[in-house]
């Protein structure tokens, strides 16, 4: 059985999507990317936008959802500390 995910890999799930997805995702394609459920993601999306992580963008009726510099920084940080990890078998 797989263990649940910890806080800072679902932050870098999320982040993940956000930028594979040319770096603007509509919220329900981001739910189904990332694995939360509605709750979860609502809760994570007001964390990582009152962190300055990522931006709402409200175009119409339409809401995107996109990284910030910060988000982008996160993330490469995020890949640093897993290569450290892994190269001491962590």
């Amino acid at each position: 059985m797989k263990q649940k995910r910890e806080r800072l890999e679902i932050i870098h799930d999320i982040l993940t999507v956000i930028m594979r997805n040319k770096n603007k995702v509509k919220p329900t394609h981001l739910l189904y990317k990332s694995n939360l459920s509605h709750k979860m993601m609502k809760e994570y999306l007001t964390y990582l936008i009152d962190k300055s992580f990522i931006d709402e963008i409200n175009e119409g009726k339409n809401t995107f959802y996109s990284l910030t510099e910060q988000g982008f920084q996160y993330l490469d940080k995020y890949s640093t500390v897993l290569d450290f990890m892994e190269s001491f078998g962590l």
